[in-house]
C-alpha cells in the first residue's frame, strides 16, 4: 500500500511519463530497424542487432529518464509540498502563513490565491473577535440595564404598597393602644381593619417576592415548572388554581421560559390586584399552535385606563414577552367579572410540517 501510493506521488508521475516515452521511442526504433531489415537487407543489419541495439537503447533511455524525471520533478513537488503546509495551517487556525514563490506559474497563481484567502479568513476572524466583544459588552450593559430597572420597579412597589401598608399598621396600632381601654367596641373594629391590612401587606410581599424566583426553567419542562409554581403558590395562599397542561415537546427553550414568565407575571397580578379565589390555567396543544388560557374570578379593572393602573407594567411586560416569540397576546377584563388573558403561540415551521 505504501509503494502504491508512492507510486502515486508527483516525482513518480513524473519518472513514469520519462520511461513512457523511452519505451514509445524503443518500440519505433524495434519497429523502423525491422522494416529496414526486410527491405534494404543490409549486411550489418539482422535481428540480433536490431534486438541488441533496441534493448541498449531501452537502458540506457531508462537511467537518463529516471534522473531526469526525479530532478525535474524536485520543484514541483517542493512546490506543492508549501501548499499543503499552508493548508494545513490555515486549517489550523493560522492565517498569518504566506505562500513564498520566486517565479511565475499555475503553482504561483494558486499560492496568490490562496494568500488572499489566508488575509480574508484573518480579517473575519479579528471581524469575528471585535463583534463578539461588542455581543458582551451590550449583553452586559442590557443586563446591568435590566437589573437597575428591575430593582427600581421593585423599590417603587415597595413604596407603593407595602411601605404605606406598614405605616398604616402602625398608626392603627397606636390607635388601637388608645383606644382599648376607653372604647372597646371601636378597639376591636380597629383591630379587624387592622388584620385586614397586614393580610394585604403580606399579599402584596408574596407577589413581590413571586418576581424574584428565578426567569429560567432549568432542566424542567414548562409543564413541570408551572406545577412546582402553582404547588408553591398554594401554600401561601387561598386561592383555588385549576390546571390544565397538555405536555409539550414541541417549542424551544427559549419560548417556554417566555411563557413561564408569562404566567408568573399573570399570577403576580392577580395576588396583588385582583382580590380572586379561583384561578384557572390551561396549555393546550392544538394543530398549528399552543393556545394558553389565563382566568380569574377577581375585581377586574378598567381596560380604558390600564395604563394609569400599577398593572400596566405587568399587562406591558407579558404582552412584549408574547410578541416576541411570534404569539398573539389577547386580554379580557371589566370591572366586576375578572380577567381573562389569551396567548396562541405558533410552533416552528418544521414541526408543522412534520
Amino acid at each position: 500500500m505504501f509503494l502504491f501510493k508512492k507510486l502515486n506521488s508527483i516525482r513518480y508521475s513524473y519518472i513514469q511519463s520519462q520511461l513512457s516515452t523511452v519505451v514509445f521511442l524503443t518500440l519505433i526504433i524495434l519497429v523502423g530497424l525491422t522494416i529496414v531489415d526486410l527491405t534494404v537487407d543490409p549486411n550489418w543489419l539482422n535481428q540480433a542487432n536490431i534486438i541488441v541495439f533496441s534493448f541498449v537503447h531501452f537502458l540506457v533511455g531508462s537511467m537518463i529518464a529516471i534522473l531526469i524525471g526525479f530532478r525535474s520533478s524536485g520543484k514541483m513537488k517542493t512546490q506543492f509540498d508549501d501548499l499543503s503546509v499552508m493548508i494545513m495551517q490555515l486549517s489550523r487556525g493560522n492565517y498569518q502563513t504566506r505562500f513564498r514563490f520566486e517565479e511565475e506559474g499555475e503553482v504561483s497563481r494558486i499560492g496568490v490565491e490562496l494568500n488572499e484567502l489566508a488575509k480574508k479568513l484573518g480579517d473575519q476572524v479579528h471581524y469575528l473577535q471585535r463583534l463578539a466583544d461588542e455581543k458582551a459588552a451590550y449583553a452586559e450593559r442590557a443586563h446591568k440595564i435590566a437589573t437597575i430597572e428591575e430593582r427600581q420597579r421593585l423599590a417603587r412597589d415597595l413604596h407603593d404598597s407595602v411601605s404605606q401598608q406598614l405605616f398604616a399598621l402602625a398608626m392603627m396600632s397606636k390607635a388601637v393602644v388608645r383606644t382599648v381601654q376607653m372604647n372597646p367596641e371601636k378597639a376591636q373594629k380597629q383591630v379587624e381593619d387592622l388584620a385586614e391590612t397586614a393580610m394585604k401587606a403580606q399579599t402584596e410581599m408574596r407577589a413581590l417576592l413571586l418576581h424574584l424566583r428565578p426567569i429560567h426553567l432549568s432542566d424542567q419542562s414548562l409543564k413541570d415548572g408551572i406545577h412546582n409554581l402553582i404547588a408553591e403558590l398554594k401554600t401561601k395562599s387561598a386561592i383555588n388554581f385549576e390546571l390544565k397542561i397538555d405536555q409539550i415537546n414541541q417549542l424551544p427553550r427559549f419560548t417556554e421560559e417566555h411563557i413561564f414568565r408569562i404566567i408568573q407575571e399573570a399570577l403576580s397580578n392577580t395576588l396583588r390586584h385582583a382580590d380572586a379565589e379561583h384561578v384557572k390555567i390551561i396549555l393546550r396543544h392544538e394543530p398549528e399552535h399552543l393556545f394558553v388560557h389565563i382566568a380569574d374570578n377577581g375585581d377586574g379593572f378598567d381596560w380604558e385606563q390600564a395604563d394609569q393602573k400599577k398593572t400596566s407594567y405587568g399587562l406591558k411586560t407579558m404582552r412584549e414577552r408574547s410578541e416576541e416569540i411570534g404569539g398573539h397576546f389577547n386580554l379580557r377584563t371589566k370591572k366586576g367579572i375578572g380577567t381573562y388573558i389569551d396567548i396562541r403561540v405558533p410552533f416552528p415551521k418544521q414541526e408543522v410540517e412534520e
